[in-house]
């Protein structure tokens, strides 16, 4: 059987949906700016959040913000440089040596300094966690103050795949030290766009 055939049984044969339950307003968190609670917590995991306009140049300000860094993996649709070979869709351990990749997120969570990102934007599952560097493209006016009104937002939808990111990755499982980039990214930059 084909993995084809069996995901598409399973996607037949999922449980009926169910509506979101109401969150009561007084648990739903408020900030006075969103972005900025948004850059402070991830900057305080260890992420770097950048402001930017519409306007900038995103050409010349994103590999200035990676030492002038031009071998930057780009599957943004806000920016135009780069190029993905057409064979990492079918072979991903292509990817191996990409140094940063660039990519857009839905929105963002000021509560968590998280963005959410689907893989019908970047198009290869394993691309936010093979690069060394991940640098996102994020509207400011798409940053929610926290979960509920990020599964609000994302209701329904049928994404296939999608994930919540927030920061590098990192462990302390190995005598209490901190590793940044142990199973993923050893940077998360986050360019705001105001």
């Amino acid at each position: 059987m084909s993995r084809e055939s069996i995901l598409k049984a399973v996607k037949q044969n999922q449980p009926a949906g169910r509506v979101l339950p109401e969150v009561p307003s007084e648990l739903s968190l408020s900030f006075e700016n969103n972005t900025l609670k948004f850059t402070e917590v991830l900057t305080g995991i260890g992420g770097r959040v950048i402001p930017v306009y519409a306007n900038d140049q995103l050409e010349i300000i994103i590999p200035e913000a990676f030492q002038g860094n031009s071998d930057i993996l780009n599957v943004s649709s806000q920016v135009s440089f780069g190029e993905i070979n057409p064979l990492a869709f079918d072979q991903p351990h292509l990817l191996s040596e990409i140094h940063i990749a660039l990519m857009d997120a839905q929105f963002g969570v000021a509560e968590n300094g998280a963005v959410w990102v689907a893989e019908a934007q970047y198009k290869i599952r394993a691309l936010p966690f093979i690069c060394t560097h991940l640098a996102v493209l994020l509207r400011k006016t798409d940053i929610v103050p926290d979960m509920h009104a990020a599964y609000q937002r994302i209701g329904g939808s049928d994404y296939g795949f999608g994930l919540f990111m927030a920061g590098p990755s990192k462990t302390a499982d190995i005598e209490q030290s901190l590793v940044l980039g142990a199973h993923g990214p050893k940077s998360m930059t986050v360019f705001v766009i105001i």
